[in-house]
């Protein structure tokens, strides 16, 4: 697996049974299973062609019942499960996938690849309290990571915005983040030709995102 799904794989916590939303190759189902993490594995996803890869790599764990291949539009066609992960997708099909499900599971691994904000206001508003929220970096990217299990919470603009894990612990991942915007930030900021307010815009954003760093 790639230092991104060993990450993800990491961050899962034992359940009876596991669902891979858009699967990909299956590779952190055929692991879940492997470790002992789970019982029983369901790998997933809208395209019976891309859910072939996966079917090849756990062919024998479907063969013996320990997992189940599922063409499915998110939770659509799903057997009910205790913990499901959606990864690699855009936080707004995320959040339309949970939105839109008729039975959620217990507890959600989410992995956004963008607008991160939106999937976790939309697991707070569906029911789920966030348990750890962070980011992490493989190679040049930086990625979040959610567990959030079933219970009440609510979340403040600040952790809405970068995550509760980030805000209580910064770490090493989330701060160089931040120090990259700022950066980015600083030199548009500086950039012939730029307007005054929109230079002005830049700079305070620059300086809000630095009293986080400086914490």
């Amino acid at each position: 697996m790639t230092k991104r799904l060993e990450q993800i794989f990491s961050l899962i916590p034992t359940c009876d049974t596991f669902a891979d939303i858009g699967c990909d190759h299956g590779y952190i189902a055929k692991k879940m299973i492997e470790s002992g993490k789970c019982k029983k594995v369901v790998i997933s996803d809208v395209s019976a062609k891309c859910l072939a890869k996966a079917q090849d790599l756990l062919s024998d764990e479907i063969s013996d019942g320990r997992a189940v291949a599922v063409v499915s539009d998110g939770f659509d066609n799903l057997p009910p499960v205790d913990l499901a992960l959606i990864a690699g997708m855009g936080g707004e099909e995320i959040c339309a996938i949970l939105s839109k499900a008729n039975t959620l599971p217990q507890s959600l691994v989410l992995q956004p690849m963008k607008n991160t904000q939106k999937v976790r206001l939309m697991a707070v508003k569906l029911g789920y309290c966030i348990k750890k929220d962070f980011t992490f970096l493989c190679g040049k990217i930086f990625y979040d990571l959610i567990l959030a299990e079933r219970g009440v919470d609510s979340l403040s603009d600040e952790e809405a915005e970068f995550g509760r894990t980030n805000l209580s612990e910064k770490p090493v991942a989330f701060i160089k983040k931040l120090k990259n915007k700022i950066a980015s930030l600083k030199k548009f900021a500086s950039g012939k030709g730029v307007k005054i307010d929109t230079k002005e815009q830049m700079e305070n954003e620059a300086k809000r995102l630095q009293n986080y760093v400086d914490d």
